[in-house]
């Protein structure tokens, strides 16, 4: 039988489109994503039964929240930007478009991003009375709230000012951060690699694969930083706000802190044949190998592969390649789950010599086009998101 979409399995049910979605989230139903009518689809079968079974009496958890939005759908192992498969875009655009495409519904070169001359030189102000050792995404948070206090338009909601709002404000994240290279060019990847490393990029293809990370990571639906982040937006908070939120979530580490751990495990490792005795000891000790496992893609995640196969054709006998092999062999071993796309982030870090925390810093920048996004899609609708407290009477 032809799957049906969501509108039928809803009748059938007889239950509004959020539940249904929420049904999703609890594994009562199975989904997949068609990319070609930007729809989700359901196995008849699997609803029939379940409309003959009742309603599950459980009532929903609160984490079991459906939002709609038309952003980015998640198919079988990757994403699709507003229909659009997110590993071709990576391959042919580069970052700045596929902004443009989550915030506007289009690919379009607006030309290099700059932040206001005001704004970029009040938030290095205040990055020069940091200390030198903090980490990226914490420079960042304090940028954000910088660049906020000397945006005159910051509470504009119009959708052009708040995309040029976006613009500015991750090119200005990105210029706050102390310089240790000369850029190539005023693209993002180029900017934030000189803000990341001391040495250039080798060519157009090292840049090309950050380039590819941003893209990659630039939304992933509703994570729990963009939930935050819509939350935010819902109650008309501003955008330099609602990033704000983004990334006081971002660096959790069942999150984007993911990859800084990663990075602290391979910088321990200066011997492949440690691999095993550093995993195990993880193992036995109840510690999660990071990077590893996706709540999503439970059979592997198609943006980490492909990161993963671009990082080996350009480096395939680097030390901290060598030593990531090792690390996906044994994990494999022991049938452990597939690695997720903060695996490559942390790796590209240690190939191309960027600091320490540089795997969250690409991704805060990444996610900030994707908060953008959903902050566009808040503004735009009359609801403030207000979930409500189950309380065990409930149940």
């Amino acid at each position: 039988m032809e799957w049906i979409d969501a509108k039928s399995a809803a009748e059938r049910l007889g239950v509004k489109p959020a539940t249904l979605y929420a049904y999703v989230s609890r594994g009562v139903l199975h989904r997949r994503f068609d990319p070609g009518d930007r729809r989700s689809l359901f196995d008849p079968a699997e609803v029939e039964r379940l409309a003959r079974r009742g309603r599950p009496r459980r009532a929903p958890a609160p984490t079991e929240i459906a939002i709609e939005s038309r952003i980015t759908a998640l198919g079988e192992d990757r994403p699709y930007y507003r229909g659009h498969d997110a590993l071709e875009l990576a391959d042919c655009h580069g970052f700045e478009e596929v902004a443009e495409l989550l915030w506007c519904g289009e690919l379009s070169d607006t030309g290099p991003w700059r932040c206001r001359a005001a704004s970029a030189a009040t938030a290095r102000t205040v990055q020069g009375a940091l200390p030198g050792e903090l980490l990226p995404l914490d420079r960042l948070q304090i940028a954000v709230a910088a660049l906020a206090v000397s945006d005159p338009l910051r509470f504009e909601r119009d959708p052009d000012a708040v995309a040029a709002t976006g613009r500015t404000l991750i090119a200005g994240m990105v210029e706050a951060l102390p310089e240790l290279s000369e850029p190539l060019d005023r693209s993002v990847a180029a900017m934030l690699w000189s803000r990341l490393s001391a040495r250039r990029p080798a060519g157009a293809y090292e840049l090309k694969v950050l380039d590819t990370a941003l893209i990659l990571l630039a939304d992933h639906e509703l994570a729990s930083s963009t939930f935050a982040a819509r939350v935010a937006a819902s109650a008309r908070a501003d955008p330099y706000a609602v990033v704000g939120c983004g990334l006081g979530v971002l660096g959790g580490p069942m999150h984007g802190g993911s990859s800084l751990a990663l990075e602290r495990m391979l910088a321990e490792i200066t011997d492949p044949a440690a691999v095993p005795r550093v995993v195990g000891d993880r193992l036995r000790r109840g510690e999660p190998v990071p990077g590893f496992g996706h709540a999503v893609y439970k059979s592997g995640d198609a943006r980490a592969a492909h990161l993963w196969r671009m990082l080996r054709t350009i480096a395939p006998v680097h030390p901290k390649v060598i030593v990531a092999e090792t690390i996906l062999s044994e994990l494999r071993i022991r049938r452990l789950p597939e690695f997720n796309s903060d695996f490559p982030l942390a790796v590209l870090g240690g190939v191309f010599d960027m600091i320490p925390g540089a795997g969250e810093a690409v991704f805060a920048v990444a996610r900030t086009a994707g908060w953008v996004a959903h902050a566009l899609e808040e503004y735009a609708s009359d609801t403030l998101i207000r979930p409500r407290a189950i309380t065990p009477a409930d149940r």
